[in-house]
């Protein structure tokens, strides 16, 4: 065991050596390119593409495997994300049924979107669209997406049970109300079927959707199908966004967007049960209330060229559902009561858990982009709906390879480090269970992942990546790991 743990260490080093030395000769073309004339890039349209960002296609053929129609009211496209996983045996004295199993193990996730959109009203200053996406999440992730806050692969739905089976993953009506005549160019998309949009607009998005999809968005770390695959680094860990088990939910997002900044407010259902799978219609005492700023300017001000792009977002919300608080159900295990504290026994309709959330990214030169976040949440409070994250410190970057003639292809590294609060901490080590995490026993630490990726362009909308996520206290609990985590993703988009 030890030889092996050996092993999985060098491997880790040699992970981090590797990207460290590429990021290292990327800031040395940091300093060379301040010197230099500087490099106007073509203007971004105001609102970014959620979910998958559009790669550089200046230098490239088409990005989808069949081109879209750019003039057509109609837009079809789809996508096929399949992901590889695998790590080694690690040092693991004991172990509990909501564990990552420490004696090795690989697993393969498969999912497939058609994206369906129809511009109802073409006129782009008051655009009606009606969107419909039909989705299969198959295959299954390491441990059955347990044992980690910060599991390793996006696309794993957490209860496997739930099968293949092809499900309505969204259905909405995106209304545009523009207040201005100026247009600016859009990055089509599968929620953004047009290609224009007024620069001063309102937009509400009604329907079935995924939060993530409008707020929280970065284009450095949000797409875990062409960047990273971690679910702490992709999304912010301590947003304990409404969702069901697969990450959807119903509601209305409004959006309000000009020149440099926007402001969105989404109100959307709660889940019945922990990441349950039944929606909870009763607004009255189960929602999730979000609000998010964004301001679109360069972060770092007259230190880089005026054409570096910078978008920092501050996002805030509050959940009401059944919740329970982890002192309570400490204190019932305590007295006497049951073997291990149970969370569901001490649970209390309209309980209410609150966070704060910031997100940042930055253009340093033509080719290097650095990101990060920020999250806290109260944590007295169960994690309900997306990981089991109280705070989350997150940084990183990606660098282009269009240095080596290779525009379309990307380098990315990414630290994140998550922590959970006191009496979180107490309710493992008593041998509580939350719906991802329960050793048995806890000898807590923070959870910090080290994920470093490189995304291959071959042809059109294909893509192939290879993905490193070292981890360090799995589970927070420093009596476990570290574990070293292997992934091969292919992707295309069609």
């Amino acid at each position: 065991m030890t030889g092996k743990l050996n092993r999985t260490c060098l491997l880790a080093g040699a992970c981090i050596w590797l990207s460290a030395s590429t990021f290292l000769a990327a800031q040395t073309q940091l300093a060379t390119e301040t010197t230099a004339a500087p490099q106007i890039d073509a203007p971004a349209p105001v609102t970014p593409a959620p979910v998958t960002p559009v790669p550089d296609t200046s230098e490239t053929d088409s990005p989808t495997m069949f081109p879209h129609w750019e003039h057509s009211r109609f837009f079809i496209g789809g996508q096929a994300n399949i992901i590889f996983q695998a790590h080694g045996p690690f040092h693991s004295p004991y172990e509990g049924v909501n564990s990552l199993l420490s004696r090795g193990e690989y697993k393969t996730s498969l999912l497939g979107t058609l994206f369906l959109g129809a511009r109802v009203i073409t006129d782009p200053k008051f655009a009606l669209d009606a969107l419909f996406d039909l989705e299969s999440a198959g295959g299954r992730g390491d441990s059955e997406a347990l044992g980690l806050a910060g599991f390793t692969n996006l696309d794993v739905v957490r209860n496997p049970n739930l099968g293949s089976t092809p499900y309505m993953a969204r259905v909405q009506l995106h209304q545009t109300i523009g207040f201005t005549s100026k247009l600016v160019e859009n990055a089509q998309s599968q929620f953004y079927p047009g290609t224009e949009l007024p620069e001063r607009r309102l937009e509400f998005h009604v329907g079935k959707m995924s939060l993530p999809d409008f707020l929280d968005i970065n284009s450095i770390g949000s797409d875990s199908h062409l960047q990273f695959m971690n679910w702490t680094v992709d999304n912010n860990g301590a947003w304990d966004y409404a969702a069901d088990t697969r990450g959807y939910t119903y509601g209305i997002v409004s959006e309000y967007d000009d020149k440099a900044w926007s402001v969105r407010y989404a109100l959307a259902l709660m889940p019945t049960v922990a990441n349950g799978i039944d929606l909870d219609w009763a607004l009255r005492r189960a929602s999730g209330q979000n609000w998010e700023f964004e301001f679109r300017k360069p972060l770092l001000g007259r230190l880089l060229p005026p054409e570096r792009k910078g978008t920092i977002r501050i996002l805030s919300y509050v959940n009401h559902a059944h919740m329970g608080l982890y002192r309570d159900a400490n204190k019932a295990f305590l007295a006497g009561e049951g073997t291990r504290p149970v969370i569901q026994n001490v649970e209390k309709f309209s309980a209410v858990k609150y966070g704060f959330a910031l997100n940042f990214e930055q253009e340093l030169t033509r080719d290097i982009r650095m990101f990060g976040r920020f999250g806290w949440n109260e944590g007295q409070h169960e994690s309900f709906a997306y990981t089991e994250v109280d705070q989350t410190v997150e940084f990183g970057g990606d660098y282009s390879g269009r240095r080596w003639s290779r525009p379309s292809d990307k380098l990315g590294l990414v630290f994140v480090t998550n922590a959970i609060k006191k009496d979180h901490q107490d309710y493992l080590k008593l041998g509580g269970l939350g719906f991802l995490l329960g050793d048995g026993k806890l000898n807590y630490a923070r959870e910090d992942i080290l994920e470093s990726y490189y995304n291959l362009h071959t042809w059109r909308g294909i893509y192939y990546a290879l993905d490193l996520q070292f981890i360090e206290h799995p589970g927070y609990n420093q009596d476990r790991g570290p574990v070293l985590v292997e992934s091969v993703r292919m992707h295309v988009d069609f």
